[in-house]
């Protein structure tokens, strides 16, 4: 994907410059005054602009000031351009709304590596939207067609769509905040729940038939999977239930076993009652059946067309031919028998193997069907096509952990530290957080969160944020307001793991002594998060080479811990730090760079 870049200069060698050095890889539009730049962008789509500071009529600065008043506008990225380093022009360039500052003439190696910078940054960004556009599709196509809700960890109730509303009786309003068992029906045994919640508990999906009652009291049977939702560390943070309105197909069976039972009809009769019965089952489900030792003896059609195969290649297989490895491995097929053989009904999520190799998930009902001597004779399959369902889940596990990470990714691409070090404070916060009597649940967050703590160095000019020598004193606070800007750019997530990770990006810097940046908070005043990443930060960054210094060995680093403990450190973090030093050095020596 090419973007699009915007050079708005009024000199033509620097335009023509410019243009040599990004031409083959970008789409570009040339502004020679301010007034140009305004008309192309109502004109065409801009992902960066290079922008000349010192122009006639308006100037680089009051055109950045006035895109940024502008919705349309004020995300496009603007790299000022200027032969003049003052900071006193930097600092403008930042006020006005500018991301980056490059000096004339142009370096060309630097030029080309800002712009690859920020156009990186904003293919990531589009990548993002395109999967959150692909998961609202899959949630409007599941929307229309199943009936969904979703609960906290406590099955109290978050969400519903309109089917649910629909079938159930209740408004909306009725339903959010409620324990799902507003619907239930008293018929059914408590003991169904409580094999449901210990199942998803296990971060397992649980699958089976509920019978539910209306708000008006009338009955509708739904056959339902719940899947549990975890973050990146496998911890459960709500409940994804979807399920099939399968009150009729209950209705026909009700009505065939009392035909069944009854003398008064005769065997044509309930031959016609029993063929009916079948008829509407082999429309709306997928149906097997093998005899004892699990070889195929009847497919429907249904389940030939959707597995790709014709039912002579499928009779006289083992069932077990068409499931997944995993299956085979765990030795689940060989588990089901088993229980079948004592009489048992079970409900299973199964992975099957088409022809092609696709795997498709059904909800799996198996019956075993008894002769007249009360013996098992062969295993009835139902079965409920939900491989659409659970590729939404995986997808929707993917996205979150992607988005996470990339933000991440943002803030290490500005700087020339490696994705390692992101990840070692990330596992330092977190052994630090547990060792100092946090929970895991927000030790792991914590450890979730910290990837981010410099995330607003993506706001930092490349000449300060890569400058190898000491910085001065203008520039060190253009450096420290990274931390301010971090926290504006995630204070305004509702979302735990963001509020956490603001909170890091802002207090990560404070001092225990209260001379830190950028409030001065002194000892416990300071977030507990802060003064976690704190001590993983520096411990990281000065065991490794920096632009601006080399490495320090492991003893004048520990000396300076010592030093600085309760000045710079929380005191009892650091005694906490060397009483377990050992297991930070494991996680140092495991994820260390390779070059």
């Amino acid at each position: 994907m090419k973007l699009s870049i915007l050079i708005v200069d009024d000199e033509p060698l620097h335009i023509k410059i410019a243009a040599q050095l990004l031409q083959n890889d970008y789409e570009l539009s040339i502004a020679k005054s301010a007034e140009e730049a305004l008309e192309i962008l109502e004109l065409n789509k801009t992902d960066i602009i290079l922008l000349d500071i010192n122009m006639p009529n308006m100037n680089g600065f009051e055109l950045a000031s006035k895109l940024n008043k502008n919705e349309s506008y004020k995300k496009i990225p603007i790299i000022f351009l200027s032969a003049d380093e003052s900071s006193e022009y930097l600092e403008k360039s930042l006020e006005s709304g500018g991301v980056d500052y490059i000096v004339k003439p142009y370096d060309p190696i630097k030029l080309k590596h800002k712009v690859a910078i920020w156009a990186s940054n904003i293919r990531k960004t589009y990548e993002n939207q395109r999967n959150m556009q692909l998961l609202n599709q899959y949630k409007n196509t599941v929307d229309r067609s199943s009936i969904v809700s979703k609960t906290d960890k406590y099955g109290n109730i978050t969400y519903v769509n309109e089917k649910f509303c629909e079938i159930s009786g209740y408004e909306y309003d009725e339903l959010i905040g409620k324990p799902h068992n507003i619907v239930r029906h008293p018929d059914m045994e408590s003991s169904v729940f409580k094999e449901l919640w210990k199942t998803i508990k296990l971060g397992k999906p649980w699958s089976g038939i509920v019978k539910n009652r209306k708000k008006n009291g009338d009955t509708y049977v739904v056959d339902t999977v719940i899947n549990p939702i975890s973050d990146e560390d496998g911890n459960i943070f709500e409940y994804i239930g979807v399920r099939h309105d399968i009150t009729e197909l209950e209705s026909y069976k009700e009505i065939l076993k009392n035909e069944l039972s009854s003398a008064k009809e005769t065997l044509d009769g309930n031959i016609n009652y029993l063929t009916q019965y079948e008829e509407a089952i082999n429309s709306i489900t997928h149906v097997m059946k093998t005899d004892i030792n699990n070889i195929i003896t009847y497919v429907n059609e249904r389940f030939c067309e959707v597995m790709g195969y014709t039912k002579d290649e499928l009779i006289g297989k083992n069932c077990s031919e068409i499931r997944s490895n995993t299956h085979i491995k765990n030795g689940d097929c060989e588990k089901i028998k088993k229980e079948l053989k004592n009489k048992k009904v079970i409900v299973r999520l199964l992975d099957n193997s088409s022809k092609n190799g696709d795997s498709l998930f059904f909800t799996t009902l198996f019956y075993p069907i008894l002769d007249l001597k009360n013996n098992v004779a062969e295993h009835l399959q139902i079965m409920h096509d939900v491989t659409d369902i659970v590729k939404l889940n995986e997808e929707i596990e993917l996205t979150q952990k992607e988005v996470v990470l990339t933000m991440g990714a943002i803030g290490e691409t500005r700087s020339k530290e490696t994705g390692l070090h992101v990840k070692r404070v990330a596992e330092y916060s977190y052994l630090l957080a547990i060792l100092s009597g946090m929970s895991e649940e927000k030790a792991n967050l914590l450890k979730q969160a910290s990837p981010m703590h410099d995330i607003g160095k993506v706001g930092i000019p490349d000449s300060v944020l890569n400058k190898p020598g000491k910085l001065t004193v203008e520039e060190f606070d253009i450096m420290k307001s990274h931390s301010s800007l971090g926290y504006d750019m995630l204070k305004h997530s509702s979302r735990d793991i963001l509020q956490t990770a603001a909170t890091v990006a802002y207090t990560h810097h404070e001092k225990w002594d209260g001379t830190g940046y950028p409030n001065k908070l002194k000892g416990e005043d300071i977030p507990i998060e802060g003064r976690i990443t704190a001590v993983a930060d520096v411990f990281d960054a000065l065991g490794h080479d920096r632009v601006y210094k080399k490495a320090w060995e492991l003893e004048h680093i520990l000396e300076l811990f010592e030093k600085e403990k309760g000045t710079h450190f929380d005191p009892k973090l650091i005694d906490i730090f060397f009483q377990n030093l050992e297991k930070f050095l494991e996680i140092r020596d495991k994820l260390e760079d390779k070059s």
